[in-house]
């Protein structure tokens, strides 16, 4: 922790006084430039925060609205700036966690299902990561889509119970194969043989490997991180066209440099909230000085859900649960 000059708004941008900010695992990357964007120092990290509007010199917003917002970093700290085009008004019956579960981890679930995969009612859908931030967003709106058989993997059996409790008709503990065969029969066992139409993927190496043989022809794997920092083996063309299938990528920075894009996944997201068909999960609120603690959660898989920092003060550590489920 340490004191900083307050950030002073650019064009276009407004000043908000931070109540929690959002802890994705894109942070953990960005502490150890480790990114897909380089960092330079000094550097505060945080893409997302919610809090109450200080200044607005765009005149958007007025003074005290409560927002929900994206920023190009700098959201560990009391006060933050954000463009005033990456805010959303936010209602108070929505709590700081749940909000933020619906920004970066929701939107990027909703784009990787019905933008990157396009996923169809009746396919069957695997999930990787499935009791993380967008993995149990994703879990919920491919079962809310119509999506079926949907196949949860993730690291423990008390994270296959979470992922089974929010929809999914299989859960695998993917931290019992080391090799990439054994993701491929795991999947395949788990759809009955035939492979997945759609799979989200997060974790590289030997899991990417091992998906990418399980998927069906005309097949749709959308990627979206590498947690494991061990790439794949190289893709060879051939085997993509063998098979129909579509490997895709998916950075949520691009759809956010597109107008709308965020704002109507955000929209439809907080209606399925608003009717009880989404539940955000939240997995730990953290004091801000306790940053640190949070990523190496996240970093070990220890964490579920979606992790926040109380930036305001009020909360105190929770740690997290053994059993996710409960």
């Amino acid at each position: 922790m340490t004191d900083l000059e307050d950030p002073a708004p650019g064009a276009g941008e407004l000043l908000v006084e931070v109540d929690s900010a959002g802890v994705n695992y894109a942070d953990t990357h960005q502490a150890e430039d480790t990114y897909l964007t380089r960092q330079t120092l000094p550097f505060v990290p945080g893409g997302e925060v919610v809090g109450r509007v200080l200044t607005d010199p765009t005149g958007t917003f007025a003074e005290g609205t409560r927002v929900l917002a994206l920023t190009a970093g700098g959201g560990y700290a009391e006060r933050a700036v954000a463009k005033a085009a990456l805010a959303y008004p936010v209602s108070d019956e929505l709590g700081d966690a749940q909000a933020l579960a619906l920004l970066v981890p929701g939107t990027t679930a909703w784009h990787l299902l019905r933008r990157s995969a396009q996923l169809s009612p009746g396919e069957t859908v695997v999930v990787h990561a499935a009791a993380g931030g967008v993995g149990t967003m994703a879990v919920q709106l491919a079962r809310a889509w119509g999506a079926g058989p949907i196949v949860a993997t993730a690291s423990g059996e008390a994270k296959c119970e979470l992922a089974r409790s929010l929809g999914a008709t299989t859960a695998i503990d993917i931290s019992a194969t080391t090799t990439a065969e054994e993701v491929r029969e795991a999947l395949l066992q788990a759809t009955g043989g035939k492979g997945a139409d759609v799979a989200l993927e997060m974790a590289g190496g030997h899991v990417f490997d091992g998906t990418l043989a399980a998927m069906r022809p005309l097949g749709r794997l959308a990627v979206f991180g590498i947690a494991s920092k061990t790439p794949p083996e190289p893709v060879q063309v051939g085997r993509l066209m063998k098979r129909s299938i579509t490997l895709t990528g998916f950075w949520l920075p691009h759809a956010v440099a597109r107008p709308g894009m965020l704002a109507g996944a955000l929209e439809e997201l907080s209606s399925m909230v608003r009717a009880g068909v989404l539940r955000p999960i939240v997995g730990g609120s953290y004091p801000l000085a306790e940053a640190g603690r949070a990523h190496e959660d996240l970093r070990s898989r220890r964490s579920t859900g979606k992790l926040v920092l109380d930036v305001s003060g009020q909360g105190r550590p929770t740690p997290v649960k053994e059993n996710p489920a409960d």
